[in-house]
């Protein structure tokens, strides 16, 4: 049964769009219309950020740890409908079942968790000389969030921005909205129940060129948080200049693993490769560039090939799924026209390929491995998106090193050496903002944001908190 959600969330209340338009949500493992949403109209995003900027005053003023019970409310709340969340993104995106629990549902509970706590804690002023240094919210937010991991990148900004005392005005991906859906449910009850100001945070639909261009234009928004791809935030920032408004941007990657000459090839290899194919690909830090020693380059190739050759593609709901189907036709149409360019342009086809995906109506595409000798090539340049890992030889550190940075981009990026000591030294020479050490697991309180053209802030812990606050200088007298 297809899902209908015909209503904005605006100033505390589930109100009718401006227009009468339908957006139809595609499940990307059988093609069929999972849901419908309202294609919210500029009026929409206007009426919102009308609500936001009328709450702010009251929910900037509310204490810390006011604001905090309110966010605790929103946890509980989300961790009742973790199974429903799971589920509707196991839908939207295609990821399987089982792994959309783990990956896209727990770490974004442990967020809102996570930002209750910081509300309490965080030291929101303290004395330097003779002044008064104040933290204080910067306003409205305009949050605009992609659909790879949606309701991971929504906690990421809505959280920390209702800790920091700011209002929000949200416009998640029209691609996979409906997980922003139950977010929203949960608010209303809160709001109900413990009496949430209206207008602290809504919920508007549409398309980035009508609903997230009003967001990143509109001077009543003092800040917007956009996550998305490189080119659509250029415009998000260009649209914000007009009004000076902060702007954090969290955008592509194309990040290396470097494996270094002493490092344990067979377990480099197999780490690279989960790392890449998480989410089949659809992930802005995946590991998609492995750079191994020339020496080693076909064995390397050959346990790539294999490491790949594990992962079942199959859709969302299958239970031996290891990888779901990419987002949309359209992107899988992307990925595929990649992987017949990086051929034409000289790659090595040594697993997958463009037509190895499973036969159905879903939007497969095989986990592929091309070995890639000329470091200009499109597939070694550009961000492709999906579930392919490039491989390219290098000849030692400082020829890795300059690899590893020879990129528009610098988000993520691996090393694996020998010792955690080599590592780190060519770790510290990587233009990138978050680097793992020999297989180092995933920590959501570090900053995580980007270099270059990867974006601009951080996001995740105290990081993310300070993002949504401004410093105000109080001078006092000093006493004789």
């Amino acid at each position: 049964m297809t899902i209908l959600r015909d209503k904005l969330y605006i100033g505390g209340r589930w109100v009718a769009p401006a227009g009468a338009g339908l957006i139809d949500v595609i499940d990307p493992s059988d093609a069929s219309v999972y849901a419908r949403i309202p294609e919210g109209a500029p009026a929409d995003a206007e009426a919102a950020i009308a609500a936001a900027h009328a709450a702010f005053d009251a929910w900037s003023r509310l204490p810390a740890a006011e604001r905090a019970d309110h966010i605790e409310r929103v946890t509980s709340g989300l961790e009742a409908r973790r199974d429903e969340l799971a589920a509707a993104i196991a839908h939207e995106v295609g990821m399987p079942l089982k792994m959309a629990g783990r990956f896209q549902v727990a770490g974004p509970v442990g967020s809102w968790k996570h930002y209750a706590k910081l509300a309490r804690e965080f030291q929101w002023e303290e004395r330097v000389g003779n002044s008064l240094v104040v933290r204080e919210p910067i306003g409205v937010v305009g949050a605009i969030t992609p659909w790879n991991f949606p309701l991971n990148q929504i906690s990421l900004k809505v959280a920390p921005a209702l800790a920091a005392g700011c209002t929000v005005v949200l416009k998640p991906s029209e691609v996979a909205p409906i997980n922003a859906f139950i977010l929203a449910d949960v608010i209303a009850e809160v709001s109900a129940e413990a009496g949430l100001p209206a207008g602290v945070f809504n919920l508007v639909t549409g398309y980035g060129p009508v609903v997230g261009e009003v967001l990143a234009s509109d001077p009543r928004v003092d800040m917007v948080s956009f996550t998305g791809s490189t080119r659509a935030g250029r415009r998000v920032a260009e649209l914000a200049a007009a009004t000076v408004k902060k702007v954090a941007l969290e955008l592509g990657g194309k990040s290396a693993s470097v494996i270094l000459d002493d490092a344990d090839l067979a377990a480099a290899v197999k780490g690279t490769v989960s790392n890449c194919l998480l989410n089949s690909g659809q992930t802005c830090s995946a590991h998609t560039r492995m750079l191994v020693p020339r020496a080693k380059l076909a064995e390397a190739a050959d346990l790539a090939a294999a490491a790949a050759a594990a992962f079942k593609v199959g859709p969302a709901f299958a239970e031996d799924s290891k990888l779901g189907p990419l987002v949309s036709d359209v992107q899988r149409e992307r990925v595929v026209g990649y992987i017949r360019r990086g051929i034409a342009e000289g790659a090595q086809l040594v697993a997958g390929g463009p037509d190895a995906a499973p036969a159905g109506r879903g939007f497969f595409v095989a986990p592929t491995v091309l070995v890639v000798e000329n470091r200009r090539a499109t597939v070694a340049q550009e961000e492709i998106f999906g579930p392919v890992l490039v491989i390219l030889p290098h000849d030692g550190d400082e020829d890795a090193i300059a690899l590893a940075n020879d990129s528009i981009y610098g988000l993520g990026g691996g090393v694996w050496a020998g010792s955690d000591e080599h590592a780190l030294a060519v770790a510290r020479r990587i233009r990138s903002g978050q680097i793992d050490i020999n297989g180092a697991p995933w920590n959501p309180r570090a900053p995580f944001g980007g270099y270059r053209q990867s974006g601009l802030g951080r996001e995740n812990g105290v990081y993310g908190l300070e993002e949504f606050l401004e410093y105000k200088a109080i001078q006092l007298p000093q006493k004789p």
